[in-house]
């Protein structure tokens, strides 16, 4: 299999594609679902939340903290986590905008 050419595509085609796989993870949904609900910084409870390993729910941590979704802070010798707000209004942006370019369902599709 070929490397993607990013070049081919348009930025917002990028980053709408980089949202779409940093979402694609039931973890990660689960997570962000977590964070949207304590609404506070989270260090280190998500392994009793989730039930899954801490170098699982990390490396979900990873990629959700790559695409500017969340942001950690150091407290002591822990990185506490929570939803990076302007990010999550960015992404809502860029989904309604990308739905709303869609035709309505029906018409002459087969």
């Amino acid at each position: 299999m070929g490397i993607t050419k990013s070049e081919l595509f348009t930025k917002k085609q990028n980053e709408l594609a980089a949202m779409a796989k940093a979402l694609a993870h039931p973890a990660r949904i689960a997570i962000l679902q977590h964070l949207l609900k304590t609404q506070s910084c989270v260090c280190g409870s998500l392994v009793d939340t989730l039930g899954l390993a801490q170098p699982t729910i990390s490396q979900h941590l990873k990629e959700l903290k790559n695409v500017g979704l969340i942001q950690g802070n150091i407290e002591g010798t822990s990185v506490c986590y929570c939803i990076n707000p302007k990010a999550w209004e960015e992404y809502m942006e860029f989904f309604t905008m990308f739905f709303k370019e869609l035709p309505q369902p029906g018409g002459n599709c087969c």
